[in-house]
């Protein structure tokens, strides 16, 4: 109940999400694409949540990892930090802190501090999934916004249409073969022709502003 909970509030949000049930499927899960973020309960069967964090460490995973866990004992907490956990979260919680805490590890892993992505003229807030440009707000659908964040993450740096793919859809969801160029097309139709480029055989990228 509570899997399927998360997984509808934080689609909600606008994420992607793979659920697995147990230790043995997240890691095989985690053995794949590396994720944006990646929510650990303690309490799996088959494998405990501590030996996969452990063992994906050890296999240099490097995903930021935040633990949800009904073992708030200080010593489990910091089992969990020690472990590789890169914050914690006891239950019961709020979805909305959930959906907080999954952003500041989504910045942290960027390299960024500040909550706001600003580009020139464009300023995108994933906590109030708006997007700004010259202070009026510009109407995107849930996947056009995930593609904006993901380019502006690391203005400069290409992201590959697969990568894209995997941050917009999970794996029960049907991907169409153009899916991502038709959200790119309407992205540069909303904000400018100029804004993402396309480099063939490599993927989209926001250019750095001089």
């Amino acid at each position: 109940m509570l899997g399927a909970s998360v997984q509808r509030g934080l689609a909600l949000q606008g994420h992607a999400v793979d659920w697995v049930r147990d230790g043995e499927a997240a890691e095989a899960a985690l053995a794949g694409e590396p994720y944006d973020v990646v929510l650990l309960d303690l309490g799996l069967p088959q494998k405990g949540g501590l030996e996969v964090l452990r063992d994906h460490r050890r296999r240099g995973g490097h995903e930021p990892v935040l633990v949800l866990t009904a073992q708030d004992a200080v010593a489990d907490r910091v089992a969990g930090l020690d472990a590789g956990a890169d914050d914690y979260l006891a239950k019961p919680f709020d979805l909305d802190e959930l959906a907080a805490r999954v952003r500041a590890l989504q910045r942290r892993s960027s390299g960024r501090a500040a909550p706001l992505l600003e580009h020139g003229r464009l300023v995108l807030d994933p906590a109030a999934h708006e997007v700004r440009v010259d202070g009026a707000v510009v109407a995107l659908s849930g996947r056009e916004f995930e593609i904006l964040h993901a380019l502006l993450e690391h203005p400069g740096r290409p992201v590959s249409r697969a990568r894209l793919e995997e941050r917009l859809y999970g794996w029960a969801d049907q991907v169409e073969s153009n899916a991502v160029e038709v959200h790119v097309h309407a992205l540069r139709k909303k904000l400018g022709a100029e804004l993402i480029k396309t480099l063939r055989g490599v993927g989209y990228v926001v250019p750095r502003r001089p």
